[in-house]
């Protein structure tokens, strides 16, 4: 995997060795991160995700020495580096060296490093997904206000368990057993024309793909309902879809057994993301 490195005022190919086992994030998983997407010299929303992983930071209880805007400016620099056609995913991340006692963390020991590397878009051919018997948390239970790596493991649980029964994707719900989202991405689903999406509940990440094709889909004239969602309606659906930055908007071909179709909804979302997109100013 080709990849540049930023850390400590470094570039380089190769992965930094930055943790040992004393180290906080190491140890007690206070570490947070943040997706954005360099696509063929194209940086979609990346000034929104370096702005969330600020916030995501402060979320956990860290003190970033370095703004959202200088993360930015590094993000552009990486991309360049990494050339005009390189398809790529953009990490940039806060950890924790030291804590306060056992397991508070100390602020003062808030680290920074950007990876960006090779990752290929998937191609518009479609997944599986099938409803898993794990949830997301509440508010007050974990960090669900911050894009924290301490959340992933759940979200791995219920892939796995997924993946083991046949499906590529699981569906959580939330703790009042809604809708909540799939294992790695935002979940929609169409009806009769009308795009609906959970309502942002704090109980999982809504990120900002998922913000962008609301807005997309209504200027489109594409109704877009933003509302709590009930298990059975991913059922009775003419068609099922996730947004998310690692694929933008992929297809659900499957779900719970019942093969779907790659809907026109799915599909206008997904073209008005890419037509957007290359509205914008290239890098390379």
């Amino acid at each position: 995997m080709a990849g540049v490195f930023w850390y400590n005022g470094q570039w380089t190919t190769e992965e930094p060795k930055i943790l040992g086992p004393m180290d906080h994030a190491f140890w007690l998983g206070s570490s947070v991160f943040d997706g954005g997407r360099g696509i063929r010299g194209y940086a979609p929303d990346l000034d929104l995700h370096c702005a969330r992983v600020i916030r995501s930071a402060k979320a956990m209880l860290m003190a970033p020495k370095i703004q959202a805007a200088e993360i930015e400016a590094l993000c552009k620099e990486g991309i360049r580096r990494m050339g005009p056609e390189a398809e790529l995913y953009v990490r940039p991340m806060f950890f924790i060296r030291r804590g306060l006692g056992a397991s508070q963390p100390d602020p003062d020991s808030t680290d920074f490093i950007l990876s960006i590397y090779d990752a290929p878009l998937p191609g518009f051919n479609g997944f599986s997904a099938m409803l898993a018997p794990f949830r997301r948390s509440a508010q007050d239970m974990a960090p669900t206000d911050a894009k924290a790596s301490c959340l992933y493991p759940n979200g791995a649980r219920a892939a796995t368990w997924a993946r083991q029964r046949g499906a590529d994707n699981a569906v959580l719900l939330d703790p009042a057993g809604n809708v909540a989202e799939l294992a790695s991405a935002n979940i929609w689903f169409a009806k009769d024309g009308v795009a609906v999406t959970p309502v942002e509940n704090y109980t999982f990440l809504a990120g900002i793909t998922r913000k962008r094709i609301i807005g997309l889909l209504r200027d489109a004239g594409v109704p877009v309902e933003v509302r709590a969602v009930r298990p059975q309606e991913l059922d009775e659906a003419d068609e099922v879809f996730s947004t998310g930055n690692f694929g933008k908007v992929q297809p659900c071909i499957r779900y719970n057994g019942r093969d779907l179709p790659v809907g026109p909804v799915a599909t206008k979302a997904r073209e008005l993301y890419f037509q957007w997109m290359e509205q914008g100013q290239r890098l390379v």
